[in-house]
């Protein structure tokens, strides 16, 4: 029931190859062919989160093609905004301060 070191070994930099989509599946698949106690000895061997492949098991019993046919990984317009779209001006501003506070020559305007 349970894998060798060296297969272990070849499953682990796999999985570290993997999209976060496709490691979430790959772990799944790994414990639902183990059966009872899989989620557990993969969660262990993968270093996974338990609730991580219990998504992903949820995601392949789904079945849906919107699971499968997804070519992002997260949804559009996550992260962190921009400074700019928070701070309107900032790039004026900031180009001002450079403006006063850059060093160069006295004698000739071109050279910073």
């Amino acid at each position: 029931m349970y894998y060798s070191s060296e297969i272990t070994g070849q499953m682990r930099k796999f999985y570290q190859s993997l999209s976060e989509k496709d490691r979430r599946r790959y772990a799944a698949i790994e414990a639902q062919k183990l059966g009872n106690g899989g989620i557990s000895y993969i969660s262990r061997i993968l270093a996974a989160d338990r609730n991580t492949i219990a998504k992903g098991i949820k995601e392949l019993k789904s079945e849906s093609d919107n699971t499968f046919n997804q070519h992002r990984i997260r949804r559009k317009g996550g992260g962190r905004k921009t400074s700019e779209s928070l701070l309107p001006g900032l790039n004026e501003t900031f180009l001002e301060v450079l403006k006063i506070h850059t060093a160069g020559s006295p004698m000739d305007e071109k050279i910073k």
